[in-house]
């Protein structure tokens, strides 16, 4: 995130870092001089805080988010913490800046998966109405955090060697696998990432109407997640409408040359801030059906670019002063 600050050239004054006591004294790079961390306390903040991005779970932005908010700072909140609470916008800014008001001081950063589909569904979505949305995602390792990094990393390594593996993060062996898991199931099946993206995917869309299943699954890729999406439009609409339209949209880069083997990677996308869109094609099952295929840098768009996009639209708005941006 600091380093998504630092390339975009983001008005920043003065930058503040917080963590917990076990980083306080340490230093991150900021423009080419060094910031010390500070311990995060309830009087951490100030009223000459502008703008506060948290990304340190769902108990730390409980507690947090409500005290800077409080005290009249725009609150960029990672975690799942806010995402479907009614008063809190949950924003994708090629999607809803809309959404954001100066009055409603939290702001909800949405799930991984979910920010990259948006971004290919809602350009969509304003031609030909969706009515149904199929999506099976496939979802890097670094949406689990550093210690999955490791663990797949160690695995690797392991098996190399002739070495068992003890799985510790992940309920079974992710080198070599895929697991059809993340995060906890629920009543219905579902699992709760899965049941993210289609809550999320409402909410931000603006249409509670919308029919949507997911299966989420976690592979062995270390960043960079990847989605088939299946959508059932109200109208008629061509792959190649699609795909023009798709080429126009903010945000996303279309690679989609089947003859010569081109389309979105993770590999490709990793370091990379657009959404990769390709594949795209008539669904044969459907009458109004297209699928297509998207990639997107979980740790970028997924998280820390599209926060950083949030105060943005904040400052184009007119809601943060700054001068020149």
């Amino acid at each position: 995130m600091v380093s998504v600050l630092e390339e975009r050239n983001f008005p920043v004054e003065t930058l503040r870092l917080f963590a917990s006591g076990r980083s306080e004294g340490n230093l991150i790079p900021f423009r080419g001089s060094p910031v010390r961390i500070e311990r995060l306390t309830p009087d951490s903040f100030s009223r000459d805080i502008d703008l506060l991005f948290l990304s340190a779970g769902t108990a730390i932005s409980r507690e947090y988010a409500p005290i800077a908010a409080k005290l009249g700072i725009f609150v960029v909140d990672n975690s799942s913490c806010w995402r479907m609470e009614e008063a809190v916008p949950l924003v994708v800014p090629e999607v809803n800046s809309d959404a954001l008001r100066l009055e409603k001081k939290i702001i909800a950063n949405p799930n991984c998966s979910t920010i990259q589909m948006v971004c290919a569904l809602y350009p969509l979505h304003l031609r030909a109405r969706i009515k149904r949305i199929i999506v099976s995602t496939y979802q890097a390792v670094s949406g689990a955090g550093q210690k999955a990094i490791v663990e797949l990393e160690s695995q690797i390594k392991d098996l190399a060697e002739g070495n068992p593996v003890k799985p510790v993060v992940f309920p079974h062996q992710i080198a070599h696998n895929l697991i059809p898991q993340i995060d906890v199931f629920l009543e219905n099946g579902y699992t709760k990432e899965e049941m993210k993206m289609v809550n999320e995917t409402r909410k931000i869309m603006g249409d509670d109407s919308l029919m949507i299943t997911a299966t989420c699954v976690r592979v062995p890729v270390y960043i960079g997640h990847s989605e088939v999406v299946t959508v059932d439009f109200s109208e008629k609409i061509s792959a190649a409408e699609a795909t023009e339209i798709l080429k126009s949209a903010p945000g996303i880069s279309v690679i989609d040359d089947p003859d010569r083997s081109l389309y979105p990677l993770p590999i490709l996308a990793a370091g990379r801030d657009e959404v990769f869109v390709g594949r795209i094609r008539k669904d044969l099952s459907c009458e109004n059906g297209i699928s297509f295929w998207v990639v997107s840098d979980n740790l970028r768009k997924g998280a820390a670019l599209n926060a950083v996009q949030i105060g943005e639209s904040l400052l184009q708005k007119k809601y943060l002063s700054c001068d020149g941006f």
